[in-house]
């Protein structure tokens, strides 16, 4: 029996932000600040594998570490500084030692952080669910292609408003 997968997307009426939660037999996903629903098929979870997005029924999902990457960065960025400074005080064994000691946090946290799933095309990101055997690892042509897609259709967007305004 699978447990709840979370889920956090973009309300496509609102778009704001949403949380929430899926549990085997649900039938929608709800949004907190507009109301709107979005079905949610029977076959869209099978397994305990996710077969496609919730939010945009895209197929394209990939897998990727459930660890916020800004915070990851940090911890690299505050570790050459500190690092830095230590080369400064000529304190050469302190200087390799902080950076000896970051890149073992960075491993750590690889090792213990568990995994997500995320949609190309909607950037949904689902906790709780184990990838299937179609979702893999950031591949960057499929983000590129959905990247290219979601540029023309804001370009023809803004060349709509223009026409309207005239």
């Amino acid at each position: 029996m699978m447990k709840a997968m979370q889920v956090r997307f973009r309300c496509p009426r609102c778009e704001q932000t949403v949380r929430g939660q899926v549990a085997p037999g649900t039938s929608g996903l709800s949004c907190s600040h507009c109301g709107g629903t979005l079905d949610v098929a029977p076959d869209a979870v099978a397994d305990g594998h996710l077969n496609y997005c919730l939010v945009c029924r895209s197929q394209d999902l990939f897998v990727r570490k459930d660890f916020p990457q800004r915070l990851g960065v940090g911890i690299v960025i505050v570790g050459f500084l500190c690092s830095a400074w230590a080369w400064h005080a000529y304190q050469i064994t302190l200087a390799f030692g902080i950076l000896f000691a970051t890149a073992g946090i960075d491993v750590l946290l690889y090792l213990l952080v568990g995994e997500a799933l995320e949609c190309y095309r909607c950037h949904a990101h689902y906790r709780g669910v184990t990838p299937g055997e179609r979702q893999g690892a950031f591949d960057l042509e499929t983000h590129e292609r959905y990247r290219q897609m979601a540029a023309r259709k804001s370009v023809g967007t803004e060349a709509e408003v223009g026409n309207e305004s005239r």
